[in-house]
Order: C-alpha cells, then sequence, then structure tokens
C-alpha cells in the first residue's frame, strides 16, 4: 500500500467523521430545543464537541500526512497528539457544563421534558450512526497506527454508551407519567445527564493521559526489552545498547546501538543493520529506525 493511498484512506475516513458529526448535532439540537431534555441536549453539545474534534482530526491527518522538511526534520506526527490534546480539553469543559445543570435540575429547578417519539428516533440514530463510524475509524486506525483516527473511534465508541443511557433516562420520564408511584423518576432525564458527563470524563481522562505521555515522548511498554531481546539474537551481533524510542502520531522514531566483531566487513554490518531495521518495524510498523554499529572496545566510551 503506497503512502498516496494510505493517506487517501485516512482522509476519507476522517472526512465521513465529519459529515457524520454535522448531521447528528443538528438533529439532536433541534429536538432537545423541542422536547426541552437535557439528556438529549447534553447530547447535541457532546455531537458538538464530537464535530470540533472530528475537524481537529481531520486537520491533524492532513497535516500528519507531509513528508519532513527542514523546519520539521522528524516529520509533523505531533500534530496528532495535539489534536487529541484539544479534544480532551473540549470534553472535559463540556463535563463541567453538564454535571451543572444536571445538578441544577435535581436540586434547585423544575424543568418539564416533553418525551416524544422524536426523542427516541434521535438518539437511535445517534447510536446506529456511531456504531458505523467507530468500526470505519478503528478499522482504518489500526491499519495504518494512527493514533488520531483511533482517538475518534475510542469517542464514538464511548457515545453509543452514552446515547443508551440517555435513552434510558427518557424512558424513567414517560414511566413517571403514567405510574404516579413512581414520579420521582422524572429526575431520570437529569440523572442521565450525569451518567453521560461521567462516561465523558473517564474518556477523557483516558485520552489525555495516553496524549500527554506521547507529547512526553513515552516509549511503548515492554518494546524496548522486546527489540533488545530481538537484536542480540542475530547471528553476528554481540550486544545491543543506548535503545531510544520516540513516538510521532502515527510513526515511531527508533536509535539504537549494536556491538559487533570489528573485524566484520562493512558489507556484512550493513546486512545486519537491514535486518534489524525489518524487524523493529514489524514490531513497532511505521518505524524509522537507526542502527549505529560499534566494536566491542567502543562500547562504555
Amino acid at each position: 500500500m503506497s503512502h498516496t493511498q494510505a493517506q487517501k484512506e485516512k482522509n476519507q475516513a476522517a472526512g465521513t467523521s465529519v459529515l457524520a458529526a454535522i448531521g447528528l448535532t443538528a438533529f439532536k439540537l433541534i429536538v432537545g430545543i423541542a422536547t426541552n431534555s437535557l439528556g438529549i441536549l447534553a447530547e447535541a453539545a457532546h455531537s458538538a464537541l464530537d464535530l470540533a474534534a472530528a475537524l481537529m482530526t481531520w486537520f491533524a491527518v492532513r497535516v500528519s500526512g507531509k513528508p519532513a522538511d527542514h523546519d520539521h526534520q522528524f516529520g509533523h506526527g505531533k500534530i496528532e497528539n495535539l489534536s487529541a490534546l484539544f479534544e480532551t480539553l473540549l470534553l472535559l469543559l463540556t463535563s463541567v457544563w453538564i454535571i451543572y445543570e444536571a445538578v441544577q435540575r435535581l436540586f434547585y429547578k423544575t424543568e418539564d421534558v416533553e418525551v416524544s417519539i422524536w426523542s427516541f428516533i434521535v438518539m437511535a440514530t445517534s447510536i446506529v450512526v456511531d456504531v458505523n463510524r467507530s468500526r470505519m475509524l478503528y478499522k482504518i486506525a489500526r491499519k495504518y497506527n494512527s493514533q488520531a483516527l483511533e482517538a475518534d473511534a475510542l469517542h464514538f465508541a464511548t457515545d453509543i454508551w452514552s446515547s443508551s443511557v440517555v435513552i434510558i433516562g427518557l424512558v424513567g420520564v414517560t414511566i413517571a407519567r403514567f405510574v404516579p408511584g413512581l414520579s420521582w423518576m422524572v429526575q431520570a432525564d437529569a440523572i442521565a445527564a450525569l451518567v453521560v458527563a461521567v462516561i465523558v470524563i473517564y474518556v477523557s481522562g483516558e485520552l489525555g493521559w495516553r496524549t500527554i505521555r506521547a507529547l512526553l515522548d513515552t516509549a511503548p511498554e515492554g518494546k524496548r526489552n522486546q527489540i533488545v531481546k530481538l537484536v542480540e539474537a542475530l547471528e553476528g551481533v554481540e550486544d545491543c545498547h543506548a535503545v531510544r524510542i520516540r513516538p510521532s502520531g502515527a510513526s515511531w522514531f527508533v536509535d539504537l546501538h549494536i556491538t559487533m566483531d570489528g573485524e566484520c566487513t562493512l558489507n556484512e554490518a550493513h546486512a545486519v543493520t537491514e535486518i534489524i531495521e525489518k524487524e523493529i518495524h514489524r514490531i513497532l510498523p511505521g518505524s524509522d529506525a537507526t542502527v549505529h554499529v560499534e566494536p566491542p572496545e567502543m562500547v562504555g566510551t
């Protein structure tokens, strides 16, 4: 698969996500205002942030695919990590607003929620759309190791659960109207909104932590030892050390030093480095590996 084809598929996936976010945001906002449902309005706000995040992801995917240049010698992959950080901050701000409004409705003011067939239609539509786009994004993210698309896919996967919670809240409000003994369930809509907020905060925390680790160049757990073990098992390699792994969007930059017999030819040393680079690429797809060969007497100097 060529780089151009891979970039095209990633751009198409991100663009489709943007279109879906536009449609869902508008649909939820209209129904939420018409029914005065905080749960649906919370989901509309959530979808609005989904739209902002999808736009950011679309932009990040396009920019991250650009080759390295004089000013960005390691490429533009970090823009994917910044995109995820931006998405995290938006989600946290939304959660604060949802919690505030839910607490207001539960303890300080009463709002009548008008539950109609459209309330259920919009949420069911949301679930169907999110199921399809999260699967699509996961597929492309795994295929091309795109952290930005993976973050989007995770985000929309949690939307499925939050939409389901809102439906439960709407069912509770409906039951409260027809069963006097269960009048307390009229607050189910606000409670559902709180649950949505908790889900969003949890996802934001997970995404934010991963983003911060990437921005701080944290190496993937266990990969260093895996590389050392694999390289030292190769014929002709006496030692593998000074292994450094740096993430950048969908790519990895790996530097390592190996010790070989000082009497081996340049062709022999080069052949070993070629094998090592291929093996590292198998462990970390999309990686750019640099192997430095040293004779035994150079180690530690």
